[in-house]
């Protein structure tokens, strides 16, 4: 499962889609998918609309997030157009809100057979209901699918540090933590309910830099790239 906020398909604009940045996303994608990897893709709206702009528009909140969930949407299409013109595979856009003109619903069997055909399946909508980001439905979907991990894709970062490397040039890059230990920390990797839901479940997450290039395959190759957040009995088990 791979997590993709809003902003990644933005670039430096930072709002709207870059064609670059989608292309080189896409790319990503699909070179993990060539590697045999079943490919799920939890994708933000934050590019269009965020919930937390409804005092600014002064429009309620549960609105905003309903607002923000039509752009998950809008950038799972057009991330399955890229995806489509860049490459042969079957590729499925699933929304939690129900839109059977342009996209199927999810439904966790059928987006499961989807993934076992070899197609690869884009999860959008959240979970359908607002006063949630996407990073909670990002660590419920990876549960539901049964993924063996889930790959969160930062801006302008490659991992996760003791201290803002933007600010600090000492700052270090953790290798391997534990959910506790991140917690325990004020780690802002997602929300601090999907980090929980993550550690109850002893989800696997692999934070990395969205604009690496070949990151997403050498996470999945086994290489030591970004950081490793784990159950505290997977960090300590031989």
């Amino acid at each position: 499962m791979v997590k993709l906020s809003g902003e990644a398909l933005a670039g430096d604009a930072g709002w709207g889609t870059d064609p670059a940045s989608l292309a080189q996303l896409a790319d990503e994608i699909l070179s993990v998918h060539e590697l045999g990897v079943q490919v799920a893709v939890v994708i933000g709206g934050g590019n269009y609309f965020r919930g937390r702009m409804a005092e600014g528009w002064g429009i309620g909140r549960a609105e905003a997030d309903n607002i923000g969930m039509l752009g998950t949407v809008m950038n799972a299409l057009m991330m399955r157009g890229v995806l489509t013109a860049r490459s042969t595979t079957d590729v499925r856009v699933m929304t939690a809100v129900p839109m059977q003109s342009v996209a199927e619903p999810f439904i966790r069997l059928r987006a499961d057979r989807h993934l076992r055909r070899g197609l690869i399946v884009l999860l959008a909508g959240g979970i359908g209901q607002p006063y949630v980001t996407t990073d909670y439905p990002a660590v419920q979907r990876a549960l539901e699918l049964d993924a063996d991990a889930l790959l969160v894709a930062k801006r302008g970062v490659d991992g996760v540090y003791d201290s803002d490397p933007n600010v600090n040039p000492g700052a270090k890059r953790y290798t391997d933590l534990t959910y506790r230990e991140a917690l325990a920390a004020g780690v802002k990797v997602m929300d601090e309910s999907a980090f929980v839901l993550a550690n109850e479940q002893r989800l696997l997450m692999h934070v990395f830099d969205v604009a690496a290039k070949g990151v997403m395959k050498a996470i999945c190759e086994g290489e030591d790239v970004g950081t490793r957040i784990t159950h505290e009995s997977a960090a300590i088990a031989p």
